[in-house]
């Protein structure tokens, strides 16, 4: 992964939402600056421009001058912060935002005949809080902004955006859908919910709210509790899986390793198949 800084940019004031904290604002039962936070864990350093507010780790914070002084002096007050050769910009509202696309945006910055490289969304229009932009050029656009308009309050981000020479990184649908207004928030919630997406959004969730970085195939603990539901009791399967992550976090010194987890969740469901053959054996 290419070394890079990462600004959130989660001011405003919010009117749509009737002056709601917004990434505060729970999506899936994560806030939604928690949710952004996630895609750039591998940031050196990660500034969120903002009022001060609980996150699930550890960022450095600032504020824009004037406070509510727009995107362009909120960008200034966290460029700041950062000393990496690239700078990921998000805004603080974007629910389904994902590593991938971060990715993308890293890969596609990384040319030296261009300034960075933002999203564009499936109706072809930039999204310049979804970007990489090289330092040094943004440092300079932003000083000569200043200079030329006595500021940067209030001043439109595509003053910016037209300075620089920046690639197009076409995401997916949802990538960039930013929560604006209440029936935004209502629709990102019903999506989450929905059936192909629902278990993954979970179990994000609760390791998040758990402290827990850990991939684990949740197939394997699915199969699992289907042959304890199946060849036990139904109360079986919730008790077994608990008891398999215990065991394996005992075996990995408390670590859960995914290996770890594996091999567990393969004695208890060899154990519940051995349960259900007894039961079938005259």
């Amino acid at each position: 992964m290419t070394a890079y800084d990462a600004i959130v940019l989660a001011g405003g004031a919010a009117k749509r939402l009737g002056g709601a904290d917004k990434p505060a604002v729970r999506v899936g039962g994560r806030a939604l600056l928690d949710r952004v936070l996630a895609t750039c864990t591998d940031a050196a350093t990660t500034v969120v421009v903002g009022g001060r507010r609980p996150t699930t780790r550890a960022v450095t914070w600032t504020r824009e001058v004037p406070q509510g002084g727009g995107p362009l002096a909120a960008l200034d007050a966290g460029v700041r912060h950062t000393g990496a050769e690239r700078v990921l910009v998000l805004s603080a509202d974007l629910p389904f935002l994902g590593e991938s696309t971060v990715e993308a945006l890293l890969a596609a910055a990384g040319r030296p005949d261009r300034d960075g490289a933002l999203c564009v969304d499936q109706d072809g229009r930039d999204q310049p809080l979804v970007a990489v932009y090289r330092a040094e050029p943004l440092r300079r656009e932003l000083a000569l902004l200043a200079t030329e308009h006595g500021g940067l309050a209030g001043l439109p981000l595509r003053l910016l955006t037209h300075e620089l020479d920046l690639a197009r990184v076409e995401a997916g649908p949802l990538a960039s859908f930013d929560c604006d207004t209440w029936e935004d928030i209502a629709a990102a919630r019903a999506r989450i919910r929905e059936h192909g997406t629902v278990l993954d959004e979970w179990i994000t969730a609760v390791k998040n709210e758990l402290g827990i970085e850990l991939d684990v195939d949740t197939g394997v603990l699915l199969d699992l509790a289907r042959d304890a539901a199946h060849g036990v009791a139904r109360p079986a399967a919730p008790l077994t899986t608990f008891l398999v992550g215990y065991a394996a976090a005992k075996a990995s010194s408390g670590g859960g390793g995914p290996e770890a987890v594996a091999e567990a969740a393969r004695k208890a469901a060899a154990l519940a198949l051995r349960w259900a053959d007894e039961a079938e054996t005259p």
